[in-house]
């Protein structure tokens, strides 16, 4: 006779990833439903980071996106270890994500007009801006100024400058901080999409110097954290605080955007500032 299946057996047979706990809810959702849903809860409508590909699809008009720079690739200048060497946790990384380094850069169309596109992916290293990542925004940048095209920056990077790379990190904020002041000056528009989480050295420098600052609901947007904040100097912030929400109502987001609305909206900012 065959064995009764144990709890432990009919476990097996349930695929890994299949359900997601919602962070704004807590509530248990099925995962295709949420990816049917552009990667929104369901139940509670919270925003979860998106993969960088999945971003491209949602953004862009189907099949119009040609990637620059795929090639680039970050060294080890330091020789750096934490709790891993660092090298090491760029081959893992890598490998989890199928992508060089956090940064994926190109043009492509939105509802068919031509658009320049750069986006920080939060599952590379949460996001973390060294060296390729400035120099693959900054590329961006100068493209996008050479042939008067719509700058698009959408920003997922909860990391800042990436400490794995010193002072090579922290420069990309100038870096990519020039390359947009000579984009303004080309008399160029440049849309910045905040997304969770847009922190640190990417906050400081190229995510908040758009024209138009647009973001997702419930987006967490600053520089230091809330946990960093009240250990270092003993505040307790504002309910809210360092959200999208708080910043629209302080005047540092222009709108905040549903993420199946960001495609039309960034169309209609097009068409309004009449760039063709």
């Amino acid at each position: 006779m065959s064995s009764i299946p144990q709890p432990a057996d009919r476990k097996k047979g349930v695929p890994e990833g299949l359900w997601l706990r919602c962070p704004g809810c807590k509530a248990t959702v099925y995962r295709k439903e949420v990816e049917a849903r552009l990667f929104v809860c369901p139940e509670c409508d919270h925003h979860f980071t998106v993969p960088v590909r999945d971003r491209i699809a949602q953004l862009l008009d189907t099949d119009s996106f040609e990637e620059w720079d795929a090639e680039l690739a970050p060294c080890d200048p330091l020789g750096f270890v934490d709790r891993i060497p660092y090298a090491q946790r760029l081959v893992e990384e890598q490998a989890k994500t199928g992508q060089k380094d956090a940064a994926v850069c190109g043009k492509g169309f939105v509802r068919g007009r031509p658009v320049v596109l750069g986006i920080t992916d939060f599952h590379f290293m949460a996001g973390s801006m060294g060296s390729v990542v400035g120099e693959k925004l900054a590329r961006a940048a100068e493209r996008a100024a050479d042939a008067k095209l719509p700058l698009i920056f959408v920003s997922g990077s909860g990391g800042g400058a990436r400490m794995q790379e010193g002072i090579l990190s922290l420069m990309q904020m100038a870096k990519v901080s020039a390359a947009l002041a000579r984009y303004d000056t080309a008399g160029g528009l440049y849309i910045s999409i905040l997304t969770n989480p847009t922190m640190g050295g990417v906050a400081a420098s190229w995510a908040l110097q758009g024209d138009i600052h647009l973001a997702e609901p419930g987006a967490m947007i600053g520089f230091a954290g809330r946990r960093t904040i009240r250990n270092t100097v003993g505040l307790e912030l504002p309910e809210k605080f360092q959200t999208s929400e708080f910043l629209l109502k302080h005047g540092f987001v222009d709108r905040i955007v549903h993420r199946r609305d960001l495609r039309t909206e960034v169309a209609r900012i097009i068409d309004y500032c009449d760039i063709q």
